[in-house]
């Protein structure tokens, strides 16, 4: 099943939220580590150019993404009514922090005018250039909303797993693939 239904997760959904948690997840890392490079690093351009690149992707991943979810049902959410609350608040700043990130992401390298080379099948132009002052405050936006979006993915990650462990609903298990519908406890 490619869609979502009202009880569970379509491929679609499942495949591109796993995607995208590794791909954010080895970006987080792979930025904090290129930043520390210096001029006789191997990597030193090498690093840069797979984070724009793969960045890119990310940010159109993200928007496909975005598309995906407003045209599909959302499975019910479990838990207290707090939780689904929590949950929805979760998921919405999650988007917000991985569009303000994607964008940025964008802005620093193209503050020039000069745009990101997307592993050699096109290039994404620069739309936008910015003095070195203003590219440095986008960095600035752009590292704070990394530290953030990993630190919400963690509690997101957290929250899968109490819903697992503790509630013994299918929280975790639907977004694994896992279909459920004859176990359908924790509901609430």
């Amino acid at each position: 099943m490619l869609r979502n239904t009202p009880t569970s997760y379509g491929l679609v959904t499942i495949v591109i939220h796993w995607l995208m948690a590794i791909a954010i997840f080895g970006m987080f890392g792979l930025g904090l580590w290129m930043v520390e490079l210096n001029y006789y690093d191997n990597w030193y351009h090498d690093a840069p150019y797979i984070h724009k690149a793969v960045g890119m992707l990310l940010l159109f991943l993200l928007i496909f993404r975005f598309g995906w979810r407003l045209n599909n049902v959302r499975p019910k959410l479990m838990g207290e009514t707090w939780e689904k609350l929590v949950a929805l608040a979760v998921h919405r700043l999650h988007y917000l922090l991985l569009f303000i990130l994607t964008t940025t992401g964008y802005l620093i390298p193209t503050a020039g005018g000069v745009g990101i080379d997307i592993f050699g099948l096109f290039t994404v132009p620069a739309t936008l250039s910015f003095t070195k002052d203003q590219a440095d405050l986008i960095g600035m936006v752009h590292l704070y909303a990394a530290w953030a979006a990993v630190g919400l993915a963690v509690m997101h990650a957290g929250a899968a797993l109490k819903h697992h462990v503790i509630d013994k609903d299918i929280t975790l298990l639907r977004m694994l693939g896992v279909n459920s519908n004859n176990t359908q406890q924790g509901e609430k």
